[in-house]
């Protein structure tokens, strides 16, 4: 699957809220400065042309809507993230946010009380 612009993801991301929508209605929810109409419809169809889009046709227009779920382009994108950035290790990318303090302690310790309970269902 290819990797999308944060402006292809800004459109998915409008697309799986309403779940089929035309270009207006995406133009509708953009948040300013709205792209053109022309623009907009542009992305769209290539985001079609990816393959995460399909669409109905009603006349004229056209209804789009997603190919691909929000959870399963969020789950590869997050492993390819790991894979490319920490050597496809969940360790280096715990360590990184660690240090980085992207984690507050309470975030961290909830995370030791998921690992435990996960070894605690493994057994």
């Amino acid at each position: 699957m290819e990797q999308l612009s944060s402006n292809e993801e800004q459109v998915m991301g409008i697309i799986w809220e309403l779940e089929k929508a035309l270009v207006r209605e995406v133009l509708k929810r953009y948040p300013e400065p709205k792209p053109p109409y022309t623009t907009l419809a542009s992305v769209i169809r290539q985001l079609e042309k990816k393959g995460f889009l399909d669409h109905v046709t009603y006349g004229t227009t056209h209804q789009y809507f997603p190919l691909i779920s929000k959870r399963d382009y969020r789950h590869r994108s997050f492993n390819q993230m790991v894979k490319n950035y920490f050597d496809g290790s969940a360790q280096n990318l715990l360590s990184f946010m660690v240090k980085e303090k992207k984690l507050s302690d309470e975030e961290f310790e909830a995370l030791e009380k998921m690992v435990e309970n996960f070894k605690n269902d493994k057994k």
